[in-house]
């Protein structure tokens, strides 16, 4: 079931290294707040810093509480406070009060501000205006690339998508730079570099500066990794607004993937507790069923769940060496496999009846007709039941972007239609404008970057505006059914294509602005199927609900 890579397919980097460069990091700055202290964390900040260092390492380091970052009176009586947060004007607003509190009430303390992964000069601004900038010491936590496996690693920045694509802020650009120079530090350069997108090519040429202005470390150094490709999000929405219909894909899209972890609730663990869950290659349930399509993951469970009864049903024939022998090496790894079994399993059913409800292949078959063109009319008339019935308006306003970019945009007739039975049902909504995505491009092809700060266009007669279903019959996209995705993915090549040397073989693929699931596992295919292996950096793991909220944010 999982993707076997072919006996020949190059190994993957060591990315341990990047947690560990991490975690030496920040404990270097907490001592430089010595003795006892109370660390105070903004709440987006704990799962990742959860996989960074754990509670117990901090408290080696005299941390002695932890708080949360919110809107509470402060109850801390250490004389050190420590703040852990995003570069980010409330955060400033936040700790100014504090600090002017303990003005007012005539208390003396040491405040240490740790900015992550880098601090901008108008939060410095705002602790000026506040009158406390010369109260606080501040630092950067550059902690910006975190394995959430071990062909993926996350800048664990969902406001990227937000902030860029939508209203236009450049600010994390440098955040990327740093990122990609820190990996071609330790992990060798890239010889051959492509790009598409603005994003993508403002983060190129910072990059390169980056790597002449320290005289480039990497000179001279055998590179690990062969290829790197820079994709700007807004190249392609329909992928991350179709329906995700891998396993992992879809437990993200009903549970929340939220820093390679998940919470099962009571409906899948069969208790009335819930259970935090990693979930990565050392879950070998998982692994195996990750990138399937959801319907053959039932099947491949039950035929696992057999496999593991008859492995316990040993036990029957055993002698007292043999029994000890099974206790000692083998019941422990059974327990935790069955244990994983039924969450699994759990998960799935859990899925199913939240998917039922929704009428999923119904909605599978009104985006594949968007994607191939035909049965508009159809499709609009599903799109105005689906709003009828109140199922979700997050769900809703998804296939009227899908639509919008399909067809090239809307006719006003529908547009209007939509919008009025849109805004009947959710009179509180005024986030309709983000249905107008068709004006964004989606028909750029990626063209390599043969020079530092120089990106050559390819494509260049494929306007922005160009029809969606004219752009994928030019770029070769098929739809690949019971495969990774129920969007498009691009099969070039063949099986017995010339396999290149190890590294070039290897291949970064660096999504500004997010991925999905589907997107990696559609990837992994691929690379399974021509003898490569793919690595993935994203600002942030997404999925259709969460590009819509990020519209939802956008300030008016």
């Amino acid at each position: 079931m999982a993707f076997p890579h072919r006996p020949d397919a190059p190994e993957l980097p060591d990315f341990s290294m990047l947690k560990r460069l991490a975690r030496d990091q920040l404990i270097y700055l907490l001592e430089q707040l010595p003795g006892k202290k109370d660390l105070f964390i903004e709440a987006d900040l704990m799962s990742p810093l959860d996989r960074i260092a754990s509670v117990s390492i901090l408290k080696q380091h005299e941390v002695d509480k932890l708080y949360k970052v919110e809107n509470k009176p402060v109850l801390s009586s250490s004389e050190q406070l420590c703040f852990l947060v995003r570069p980010r004007i409330k955060n400033m607003r936040y700790i100014a009060n504090l600090v002017n509190a303990d003005k007012l009430a005539g208390r003396t303390r040491k405040y240490k501000v740790i900015f992550s992964p880098q601090k901008f000069y108008a939060c410095e601004m705002v602790l000026e205006e506040e009158g406390i900038y010369g109260d606080v010491s501040c630092d950067e936590w550059a902690f910006s690339l975190l394995p959430l496996d071990v062909d993926l690693l996350s800048m664990e920045l969902p406001e990227f998508f937000r902030d860029y694509f939508l209203e236009g802020d450049q600010r994390w650009i440098n955040t990327v730079a740093q990122a990609l120079h820190l990996l071609s530090t330790l992990y060798g350069p890239f010889p051959n570099c492509y790009g598409i997108g603005r994003c993508a090519k403002m983060s190129h040429e910072l990059w390169r500066n980056l790597e002449e202005e320290e005289d480039s470390e990497t000179k001279g150094r055998k590179p690990e990794i062969g290829h790197i490709f820079l994709l700007d999000r807004d190249v392609d929405f329909v992928t991350a607004l179709c329906s995700q219909v891998v396993y992992e894909g879809l437990v993200d899209d009903t549970f929340r993937i939220k820093c390679g972890s998940v919470d099962f609730g009571p409906e899948v663990t069969s208790s009335d507790k819930s259970l935090k869950v990693l979930l990565n290659a050392e879950d070998k349930v998982f692994h195996e069923i990750r990138n399937e399509h959801f319907s053959n993951v039932f099947g491949f469970l039950s035929q696992k769940a057999r496999n593991l009864q008859a492995q316990y049903d040993r036990r029957r024939g055993m002698d007292i060496k043999q029994m000890k022998n099974f206790v000692s090496q083998e019941l422990k790894g059974l327990k935790q496999e069955h244990r994983l079994l039924s969450l699994h399993i759990g998960a799935c059913e859990s899925i199913m009846k939240k998917k039922t409800k929704q009428d999923f292949q119904e909605l599978i078959k009104t985006e594949h007709a968007l994607l191939e063109g035909f049965s508009i009319r159809d499709s609009t008339s599903y799109i105005e039941e689906h709003i009828d019935r109140q199922v979700s308006p997050i769900e809703s306003l998804r296939l009227m972007c899908l639509l919008s970019i399909t067809e090239n945009g809307l006719i006003p007739k529908d547009y209007r239609s939509l919008k009025t039975q849109y805004l009947q049902v959710r009179p509180e909504e005024c986030i309709f404008k983000c249905v107008d995505f068709s004006k964004r491009g989606v028909g750029e092809r990626p063209a390599q970057i043969s020079s530092p700060g120089k990106i050559t266009d390819a494509f260049s007669s494929l306007a922005k505006r160009s029809n969606f279903r004219a752009i994928s019959k030019k770029l070769n996209l098929k739809k690949k059914k019971k495969r990774a995705a129920s969007g498009l993915l691009s099969t070039g090549g063949t099986k017995d294509d010339k396999a290149p040397s190890e590294s070039l073989r290897l291949i970064l693929v660096v999504f500004l602005g997010g991925c999905t699931f589907s997107e990696i596992s559609a990837l992994r295919f691929l690379g399974r199927e021509k003898g490569f292996r793919f690595i993935f950096l994203t600002t942030a793991v997404t999925n259709s609900a969460r590009l819509m909220e990020a519209m939802s944010e956008v300030k008016a």
